[in-house]
C-alpha cells in the first residue's frame, strides 16, 4: 500500500520512520518533507495547504492511506477534502480538529461535560480584557484562541508580563486573526504530562505517556516553544494517576465530542497538568500528533503504526493490537539560535553520522539540502536527537553524548531534559 504523509517536521519523520517498518508499507510520499525524510520517503513539492494539489496527486498515485502531521491543514478542513474524493485519511475532520482551533471552544466543551480543567474567562474585547485581567493574582496565564504554531501561550508571573502578552496578542496582532479572541486562565502548578490517544468517535486507545519541556531554556524559563524535549515512560508520575486522565478527561472528552455532533477520528493529544494532591487537570487538546512527544512514543510502539491507522479509518480501533515497549525514550531537540524568534537558515550542519554511530534516533525538523547537496538549518527547530534505553537514565545518556556530536553555529539545546525524572 502507497502512503502519502502531509508535513515537513519532527513528527512527520517520525511517522514516516514508523510507517517504513510495516510489512505492508509500499512507497511512502511525504508532501513537502525535509531532507531527513527524504533519506526513506519520497518527497512531493507540493505544501500543506496546497488541498486540490494534494488530492490530485493521491488519486493519480492511487494512494492508499493519507495521514495528516500538522493542525492547520487539519483546522482547515484537509480531511474532508480527501474523503469527499472518497481517499482514506488519517486525521479529524474541520469540525473535530475545532477543539485545537479554538481554545474557548475547547475551554467551554470541557467545562460544559464538566471535564477537569483550569478556571477561565474569555475575551474578544481588549479593555474588557485588561480590566480582568488586573484583577486577578499572578501567576496568570493568557492564550491566543487560535493556532499559534505553540506558541500562543503565555505563563505570566508579573503583571507587566501579563499585560504586555496581552497587547501581543489582541492589539499588536502577533499571532494575526489568531488573536482576536483570548483565554485567560488560572495557573495551575505541578508536574505536566502529555497523553496521546488513537481515537475513533468513542474508542480511545492511549499511547504511552510522556512529558514535554516548552520554555526555550533550563529550568523551564524563557518564552514557550513548539517544545526543546521530551522522554517517556514517567516514572515518577503513578500509573493510577495516569490511568485517571485517561478515564476522567480522555474518554469523556471523546463521548462529549461526539455527542456535540463532532465524532473525532485521529490522534487526540491531551496536556495535562498534575497538581500537588495527584489530581489530573486539562491544560489542552491538540487533534493531531504533538511535535515532539512523537519522537519519544513512537519508538516505543512495537505493533505496526500502519495496522493501527487502518483500524481506526475502517472502524475497528478497538479490535487493534497496540503494544509498548518497556524501552525508555529521550528526545533533545535542537534548535537555531534565536528560536523562537527570528533566526539564520541555511548553516551546514555536521556530525550525524557520529551520533547517529552512538545508537541515537534522528529526526529531521528544520533542515533542507544546500546548492550543493551539504544539510542545512532550514527551520527553528532544527533536529530531535533521541537515545533509547532500559531506563531514562540510561536513554539521556546516549541522546546528549549523541547531540554532543552534532554542530551548527548558534546550535542551542536545553541541558536539563528528563531531568525531572531523576530526582
Amino acid at each position: 500500500m502507497d502512503i502519502l504523509v502531509i508535513g515537513a517536521g519532527g513528527r512527520e519523520h517520525a511517522i514516516c520512520w514508523s510507517l517504513a517498518k510495516s510489512p505492508k508499507a509500499g512507497t511512502i510520499y511525504c508532501a513537502p518533507g525535509n531532507a531527513g525524510i527524504g533519506e526513506l520517503a519520497e518527497l512531493v513539492p507540493i505544501q500543506v495547504n496546497e488541498f486540490d494539489k494534494l488530492a490530485a496527486f493521491a488519486e493519480e498515485k492511487r494512494i492508499g492511506l493519507v495521514v495528516v502531521g500538522p493542525d492547520d491543514p487539519l483546522a482547515d478542513g484537509i480531511v474532508d477534502v480527501f474523503e469527499a474524493k472518497k481517499i482514506p485519511v488519517f486525521g479529524p475532520r474541520k469540525n473535530a480538529a475545532h477543539i485545537e482551533g479554538s481554545k474557548t471552544f475547547m475551554k467551554d466543551l470541557l467545562k460544559k461535560y464538566n471535564i477537569p480543567t483550569a478556571a477561565y474567562e474569555k475575551f474578544d474585547n481588549y479593555e474588557q480584557a485588561l480590566a480582568y485581567l488586573q484583577s486577578r493574582p499572578v501567576p496568570i496565564v493568557i492564550k491566543a484562541d487560535g493556532l499559534a504554531a505553540g506558541k500562543g501561550v503565555t505563563v505570566a508571573f508579573t503583571r507587566d508580563e501579563a499585560e504586555t502578552a496581552l497587547k501581543n496578542i489582541m492589539i499588536d496582532k502577533v499571532f494575526g486573526e489568531s488573536g482576536s479572541q483570548v483565554v485567560i486562565e488560572e495557573f495551575l502548578e505541578g508536574q505536566e504530562m502529555s497523553i496521546l490517544a488513537f481515537v475513533n468517535g468513542e474508542t480511545v486507545r492511549p499511547m504511552a505517556a510522556a512529558q514535554d519541556h516548552k520554555q526555550v531554556y533550563d529550568g523551564d524559563k524563557g518564552p514557550n516553544t513548539g517544545g526543546m524535549g521530551t522522554y517517556s515512560p514517567l516514572p515518577h508520575i503513578a500509573d493510577s494517576i495516569i490511568e485517571e486522565a485517561i478515564e476522567t478527561i480522555i474518554k469523556p472528552t471523546a463521548k462529549a465530542m461526539v455527542a456535540e455532533g463532532r465524532p473525532f477520528h485521529g490522534v487526540l493529544f491531551a496536556g495535562l497538568m498534575i497538581a500537588p494532591d495527584g489530581k489530573p487537570k486539562t491544560i489542552e487538546f491538540n487533534a493531531r500528533f504533538g511535535d515532539p512527544e512523537t519522537q519519544v512514543v513512537l519508538p516505543r510502539l512495537k505493533s505496526d503504526l500502519l495496522d493501527i491507522f487502518l483500524a481506526a479509518v475502517n472502524g475497528t480501533l478497538d479490535q487493534a493490537e497496540i503494544e509498548w515497549s518497556d524501552e525508555a525514550a529521550v528526545c533533545v531537540v535542537l534548535a537555531s539560535g534565536g528560536y523562537p524568534a527570528s533566526y539564520p537558515k541555511g548553516l551546514p550542519i555536521r556530525g550525524l553520522d557520529e551520533a547517529k554511530a552512538a545508537g541515537a534516533l534522528v529526526f529531521h525538523a528544520g533542515t533542507a539540502r544546500g546548492k550543493c547537496g551539504e544539510l542545512v538549518t532550514n527551520g527553528g527547530r532544527v533536529l530531535g536527537v533521541v537515545g533509547l534505553g532500559k531506563t531514562i537514565a540510561e536513554a539521556r545518556d546516549k541522546a546528549y553524548e549523541a547531540a554532543g556530536s552534532i554542530a551548527f553555529e548558534g546550535k542551542h539545546q536545553r541541558t536539563d531534559i528528563a531531568a525531572k525524572a531523576l530526582v
